[in-house]
């Protein structure tokens, strides 16, 4: 007899095992199945918590390193990168093992291996000895996120050619790195690389870095990443890249027909990510998927099937781990039979560079698009009393709320922990605050989210640090 199930999640990664807890705290009999042999998705082995590791840790290097401008006289700095990668390894370790143990202590049954349809309610798993379970269940959610994309004919060695999964395992710094790609993932990877000593060049197709965001907040950031020595090559085109035993020559061609070559030790390609949905076996029980090969759900998550669903980088939306989380929680709640939703206008997003940049709703540019009329309130850090006494003040806070009703449309920051900030934001929203009610909160002083309540008070002209 096979084991049954009230649910059960394929994919333990951010949306996948927060949907399975929540599903077991509302009194479900779940499982999880995870292919990878440890939990925690694309996001904790191999994306978001490895990358902000080695992010801080190369940020502490290149401050230690400049210690003496400031008055600490320090001797010889060296890098040791063996170490700085055992650290973390560590804290992947730690935290995947942490998650593990939460599904245990909610009674979530944990099955390592590759789930995929039997029927819609049979899942097979097969381990890594290709040995086949067969669970039963009622309702299925599909969570198996998303994989890096390459260029059309050029495929990843993890070696010279890598994705950012190769970029957080490098054995040696790169005399010569080039980024294809200005997105989030390939500049937090280029600034890491760069710290540490590396060459970097960025080659985007666009005429701006991170396409989506804000153009004065994205303008600004190239700026600071010009300054801290990352060369960008804006508008060339990859027509294709040769790889050699021990380096890589990357031909391109400019918006006005030029063609350039870049030779480097290794290149990361950063173009974006794809659903990861091929080995499911969807075909047999007939998931429809869109054009994108993204799975077609209701508001609900629901797909064509009335008891599959789907969440995360498998649907449409931003490919975020915290939105996935959201969507775990929603969807596990509407099989529950309680009301989850999503509120897709306040996910926030942020680039985990130095400094960070933060977003959350509408810019200026969608404002435009959409004809909203809006206010707009900006304050620099370099009037934060807190960011000029520890030498961080670049960047600013810019919020946008309607002209008339004065709601808060939108928030976009660039500067000392933004990524933090946003929050305060994205509460105020959810809330439907106006700029006045940001403006008129008491906030600790001296603290970097000082900038945010002078931004809000920015939008009525009535700052009064600048």
């Amino acid at each position: 007899m096979a084991d049954k199930f009230q649910a059960v999640v394929i994919g333990g990664g951010p949306g996948g095992y927060v949907c399975a807890i929540r599903l077991a705290q509302l009194g479900l009999k779940t499982a999880c199945i995870e292919s990878r042999g440890s939990l925690g998705g694309t996001c904790l082995n191999i994306g978001c918590i490895p990358s902000k590791s080695l992010l801080n840790l190369s940020d502490e290097f290149h401050k230690v390193k400049h210690l003496s401008n400031k008055g600490i006289e320090i001797g010889d700095v060296k890098l040791n990168l063996s170490k700085m990668m055992k650290s973390k390894d560590k804290a992947v370790t730690v935290l995947t093992k942490g998650v593990e143990f939460l599904l245990k202590k909610n009674k979530v049954t944990y099955f390592k291996g590759t789930g995929s349809f039997k029927s819609k309610n049979e899942i097979s798993i097969k381990d890594n000895q290709n040995k086949e379970t067969i669970i039963e269940t009622d309702k299925t959610i599909i969570a198996t996120g998303s994989l890096p994309v390459s260029l059309p004919g050029i495929e990843f060695d993890e070696k010279i050619i890598v994705s950012s999964t190769g970029a957080l395992k490098f054995e040696k710094v790169p005399k010569k790195m080039v980024v294809v790609g200005g997105g989030y993932i390939g500049l937090e990877m280029g600034s890491v690389w760069s710290r540490l000593g590396a060459e970097v060049h960025v080659v985007e197709f666009l005429d701006h870095i991170t396409p989506g965001m804000d153009k004065e907040i994205s303008s600004e950031f190239m700026k600071i990443l010009k300054k801290q020595g990352i060369i960008f090559h804006m508008q060339h085109k990859v027509e294709k890249i040769k790889k050699n035993n021990s380096d890589a020559i990357i031909s391109t061609t400019d918006k006005d027909g030029n063609k350039k070559d870049f030779d480097c030790d290794v290149v990361l390609i950063s173009v974006g990510r794809k659903p990861n949905t091929n080995g499911l076996n969807l075909e047999k029980v007939n998931i429809s998927l869109d054009n994108k090969n993204r799975i077609k759900v209701d508001k609900n998550f629901k797909t064509n099937l009335d008891n599959v669903f789907a969440i995360g980088d498998v649907i449409a939306g931003p490919m975020l781990a915290h939105k996935a989380e959201d969507e775990g929680v929603a969807v596990a709640e509407n099989i529950a039979g309680q009301s989850g939703h999503v509120n897709y206008d306040t996910i926030p997003g942020v680039v985990y560079t130095t400094p960070e940049v933060a977003s959350i709703g509408k810019t200026e540019e969608q404002l435009k698009e959409l004809d909203i009329k809006y206010k707009i309130g900006k304050f620099s850090f370099m009037a934060n009393s807190r960011a000029k006494a520890i030498d961080d003040a670049e960047g600013f806070v810019k919020i946008l709320a309607d002209e008339k009703t004065d709601k808060v449309l939108g928030a976009h920051l660039i500067g000392p922990h933004a990524g933090e900030l946003i929050a305060e934001i994205g509460v105020a929203m959810e809330f439907g605050a106006s700029s006045e009610d940001i403006a008129r909160t008491c906030h600790a002083h001296p603290t970097f989210s000082e900038a945010v309540k002078e931004a809000a008070l920015s939008v009525d002209k009535r700052a009064i640090h600048s």
